[in-house]
């Protein structure tokens, strides 16, 4: 509001109300006095607007925008520890801790006989990256093999500014309350390991809910990442009774997005020299990009499903060194765009070049 305000114009402005007669000149008394003047108004028009910005949600810093949307209740997201599968050849104590590149793992609970839920000593999405052999921090009698499988519940790191900005906004669209559609994707998407959900009312006859939800990464969840969603939200055994963060009489279940292969088949010109031995690996990449890209956007698309588009695909390709044109582009056999159902997501299938 104030950024016109320069300086030189509050010097200007100052000096042509000074009468006519008296010197003005760089150096003057007159002159040094209003220049000095000018230095601290302008400083005092900078501060003003720092404090319009931060007064406002849309173009406040971090620090005051959490100060604003807690008069709302809402803060960040805090940053979570990734849980991952462990495989030993030996059942290990509860508590046994490994190591793997610059992380720590602490075993915390057993699947099976050889099994156990490892979590990450460190938050955030880090603890998602590396799978591979465990080395243990103490001697285990009889251990000989230790390993990282996958990923059963991700963790997440701490929300991002602009994402937090933009559910303080969407917080003023609907409210949330009493198990609406708003209280349920508020509530569930503040669960660890969880990026969407859509909530589907009366699903399976009156008082049935059914959250389907894509995991913090945007994929497929885990099976172990959907029983524990199940557990906190309306636990089996218990579904309408309150007990989890779902209200009375709701009977809630919850399921993971589905994944829709999409296989590919295209023409490809290459530069001279090049084959689609060396690009194959450009192609996986542009096409799981795009995936993602599109995945980000799946709750966003509520009840419509998302849209696989051929020229996306090809805008994509074209960009990759080696190609030249790329044509008669089909997705699952046929030359036209894929419309997925609206609880699935595309992952890639076949490539045939």
């Amino acid at each position: 509001m104030y950024e016109d305000i320069t300086y030189e114009d509050l010097l200007q402005k100052k000096l042509d109300d000074v009468e006519s007669g008296i010197d003005k000149r760089e150096g003057s008394i007159i002159y040094n006095a209003f220049a000095g003047n000018s230095v601290e108004a302008q400083e005092l028009y900078i501060a003003l607007n720092t404090i319009l910005n931060e007064t406002f949600a849309d173009t406040s810093s971090r620090e005051y925008l959490i100060r604003r949307a807690a008069e709302r209740g809402l803060k960040p997201f805090e940053a979570t520890k990734a849980r991952l599968k462990g495989v030993f050849n030996i059942s290990i104590p509860i508590g046994s801790r490994f190591s793997l590149d610059d992380l720590n793992y602490e075993a915390i609970d057993k699947i099976s006989e050889n099994e156990f839920v490892m979590e990450c000593e460190t938050v955030g999405n880090v603890g998602n990256l590396h799978l591979g052999s465990l080395i243990p921090i103490e001697y285990i009698d009889g251990l000989t093999h230790a390993e990282l499988t996958e990923v059963l519940i991700p963790g997440e790191d701490e929300e991002d500014t602009e994402v937090f900005r933009k559910r303080y906004f969407n917080s003023f669209n609907s409210q949330a309350f009493g198990g609406n559609i708003a209280d349920y994707k508020e509530k569930v998407n503040a669960l660890q390991g969880v990026g969407g959900v859509k909530v589907y009312r009366a699903w399976n006859g009156g008082g049935t809910v059914k959250l389907v939800i894509i995991n913090s990464q945007f994929k497929k969840p885990t099976e172990a990442l959907v029983n524990n969603l199940q557990e906190i939200i309306d636990p089996i055994g218990q579904q309408g009774d309150g007990v989890g963060i779902a209200p009375i009489d709701h009977v809630v279940t919850v399921f993971g997005v589905n994944e829709s292969v999409i296989n590919f088949e295209f023409n490809v010109t290459y530069q001279e020299g090049w084959t689609w031995a060396d690009i194959k690996s450009y192609v996986e990449k542009a096409i799981d990009d795009y995936f993602i890209e599109l995945s980000f956007g799946w709750e966003e698309a509520d009840k419509n499903g998302l849209v696989v588009r051929i020229s996306q695909i090809e805008t994509r390709l074209l960009s990759i060194p080696g190609v030249v044109d790329i044509a008669d582009t089909k997705l699952n056999n046929l030359q036209q765009n894929v419309v997925l159902d609206p609880d699935a997501i595309p992952i890639r299938g076949a490539l045939v070049a």
